[in-house]
């Protein structure tokens, strides 16, 4: 996971994003959590990002991706939000719809080491795990 390149740049960045359901309910578990989990992953695939690490509690979700210099930010979150909640509502809607809340959270590798953050994501699933047994 060295530096990437696209045509005209050389770079190495790592945003560590953070978002929530309306009403911070605990909506995202079970099968809510696979579906979303794809469908984030694909958002990524699409616009040419990398999920270095995806994890999805009952009431929040972090992900740590590296993107091209060219995308802010915002733009990613917006993405993310965007792009997940419509595809979640058109292709599982009639089960239950999925909104999130205008904020979120975004920080950089740069204040954060790398390693840190997906560490913390690690544990975050297993507190998860332990918190389901």
């Amino acid at each position: 996971m060295g530096t990437k390149a696209t045509r005209h740049s050389r770079y190495h960045i790592f945003y560590h994003l953070v978002w929530i359901p309306k009403y911070r309910r605990a909506v995202l578990s079970g099968i809510v959590r696979e579906r979303l989990d794809g469908i984030i992953r694909e958002i990524a695939s699409e616009k040419g990002l990398e999920v270095i690490g995806l994890e999805i509690m009952s009431d929040h979700i972090h992900l740590f991706v590296s993107s091209p210099p060219q995308n802010s930010p915002s733009l990613l979150v917006n993405w993310f939000k965007g792009i997940s909640s419509r595809l979640y509502n058109h292709r599982y809607g009639s089960e239950k719809k999925i909104r999130w809340t205008n904020a979120y959270y975004a920080g950089t590798a740069g204040t954060v080491s790398k390693e840190t953050i997906e560490k913390y994501i690690r544990e975050q699933t297993k507190c998860r795990d332990m918190n389901a047994e």
